[in-house]
């Protein structure tokens, strides 16, 4: 064959062979897609596939920690959590514990802290209390016994109180805050003014008992407090006092 014709043969077969791409150039490219850079097959799916499964494999260890610390702390918060004896209603000082007084709760006892496990009941039963106690109060070696009213450091004064002055809620062994309020209308005010407590004063103290004095509606309630500030309560002038109920629960 001359040149001529070989030249013709070779651009047919030129033709042929690559006419397909060119045809065909979308399914080339479709090709090339799922082709890596080195032309394996397969490369950027396994890339797509990785990504895919990182986020999934942090995210179950992140379970796995949080599943874990959440069996530890539930452990570590119960296993030192024992029944100890509890107030289940108000009793004040003298008063006979009866069984319709104490109920059990579950605590984590710390070391050094005095109570009674809730299995030697019959220890406090029938014995005085020597204070009074509140609803949720834990009781204590000391808390039954000769009187302890009022202890080291602390006096007991009474209150002569209307109602609205004090929660009707209050009960023996309630811890308040005794608070001086603004003189009530038409009263009139006694004593040295620069000895006596400001407006706004406020201390804490504790209902030790409460009881009705005649027919004005008075109530004189009974608190202990820090002597020093028993004292200052007793010079402020009747109206002028207030009491706030506090959380006693434990």
């Amino acid at each position: 064959m001359d040149g001529a014709g070989e030249l013709c043969l070779e651009a047919v077969m030129t033709s042929t062979h690559t006419s397909p791409a060119r045809e065909g150039g979308h399914e080339a490219s479709g090709a090339v897609s799922w082709m890596g850079q080195k032309g394996n097959p397969g490369g950027p799916v396994r890339t797509r596939v990785a990504r895919r499964r990182v986020p999934h494999l942090v995210l179950g260890l992140l379970l796995v920690v949080v599943c874990v610390g959440g069996a530890v702390w539930w452990s570590t918060s119960t296993q030192d959590r024992v029944p100890v004896l509890a107030i289940a209603r108000p009793v004040t000082v003298g008063h006979v514990l009866e069984r319709a007084d104490l109920r059990s709760t579950e605590i984590s006892a710390a070391a050094g802290v005095a109570t009674v496990p809730a299995a030697h009941a019959g220890e406090v039963l029938g014995r005085p209390m020597a204070t009074s106690l509140g609803p949720g109060a834990l009781i204590t070696p000391d808390s039954v016994g000769a009187a302890a009213i009022p202890g080291a450091g602390q006096s007991v004064v009474a209150v002569g109180l209307k109602p609205g002055a004090y929660p009707p809620e209050l009960a023996a062994g309630a811890p308040v805050s005794v608070v001086v309020t603004n003189p009530a209308t038409g009263s009139t005010s006694t004593g040295d003014s620069d000895q006596q407590a400001s407006v706004g004063s406020m201390w804490p103290a504790t209902v030790v008992g409460r009881a009705a004095a005649g027919d004005d509606q008075t109530t004189v309630i009974s608190l202990q407090l820090a002597s020093a500030t028993a004292t200052e309560l007793a010079q402020v002038p009747t109206g002028q006092v207030a009491l706030v109920l506090q959380p006693g629960g434990r």
